[in-house]
């Protein structure tokens, strides 16, 4: 059984977060982003983590500055043998370096393909078909690591982000929980991501998705669309505008498509296609793109006949 501290933020990380302790380890602390104001009435939100951690009584730290002597004293006073860092900051070394044994992140991809902030996004919006579990020893740069574990992990066709994220989340706990009974047993081999990285093979960054990378395109292909679709489903969501007949755009929100690949030179992408009842869709560079689910702006999220229902496009 190991002292363990654990830094995480999101729901992601709740589910490791629970297995380590479901496994006998010893959780002295978690390590968490501060209370933040969100929603409209911008009242003080608490972290996943952090409500998971109240609830079953472990100490609960909030720094606003990692470097921060008095954090780090806090952390040596723990005296932990491992940290454990799942979807969490950067960490400095003055940090990391506390871990007895050491300190380890669990990274959603195939290391070192897809490192950065929103590798669950990319690998789907690129169109893999397949992704994986990484847990790496921390170092002073983001997802360079010595890797200690790895884990695949098929895309299916249909899989989105949420869809995927969840089934991510799983394995990344159980690699977790591995990850910290081979760190106390002293029986591994750590591997430079160097040596997995193929002569001629394109290391595909996953950084932060912004609002720019959410606008689709119509000009492009009809599978890239789709997978953006898929890749961005249900948060934080691809989106376009709909020109109404009054002349107005309305931005809506699209989670579901599916699409047909056609010959339509004859037409400009972005051509909207319906027959204003049963189906909606945009013309792409190689055929059409038909709309399943939809949000407009103000709305709920619905089906795409229900949509139409609710406005006059023809």
């Amino acid at each position: 059984m190991a002292r363990v501290v654990f830094m995480g933020t999101p729901r992601f990380a709740v589910e490791s977060l629970s297995q380590i302790i479901s496994s006998g380890n010893n959780v002295v602390a978690v390590v968490t982003l501060p209370d933040k104001p969100a929603g409209r009435g911008l009242k003080f939100t608490e972290s996943a983590v952090k409500m998971f951690a109240v609830n079953n009584n472990i100490p609960v730290l909030q720094p606003e500055n990692l470097n921060s002597e008095f954090f780090i004293s806090e952390l040596q006073s723990l005296k932990p043998d491992i940290i454990a860092v799942v979807a969490f900051r950067k960490l400095p070394k003055a940090v990391y370096t506390t871990a007895f044994l050491a300190a380890f992140n669990v990274h959603s991809s195939l290391l070192p393909q897809y490192r950065g902030a929103a590798p669950i996004n990319h690998a789907i919006i690129n169109g893999e078909k397949r992704t994986g579990i990484t847990t790496f020893l921390l170092d002073d740069k983001i997802d360079t690591g010595n890797i200690l574990l790895q884990e695949a992990l098929d895309i299916e066709d249909e899989d989105t982000f949420g869809v995927l994220h969840d089934k991510m989340m799983i394995l990344g706990a159980k690699l977790a929980v591995k990850t910290i009974d081979i760190l106390v047993s002293g029986n591994y081999s750590p591997l430079n991501q160097n040596s997995l990285a193929i002569d001629g093979e394109l290391l595909h960054p996953a950084p932060k998705i912004t609002v720019d990378d959410c606008l689709i395109d119509w000009n492009r292909d009809v599978v890239s669309i789709h997978n953006l679709v898929r890749g961005l489903s249900p948060i934080p969501s691809a989106f376009s505008f709909i020109d109404m007949p009054n002349g107005e755009k309305l931005r809506v929100k699209i989670f579901k498509t599916t699409y047909t690949i056609t010959n339509v030179e004859n037409l400009t992408c972005g051509t909207m296609v319906t027959d204003g009842k049963k189906y909606l869709g945009f013309v792409a560079d190689n055929g059409i793109v038909y709309i399943k689910e939809i949000q407009p702006a103000g709305k709920k999220r619905m089906d795409i006949g229900a949509f139409l229902r609710g406005v006059k496009l023809v």
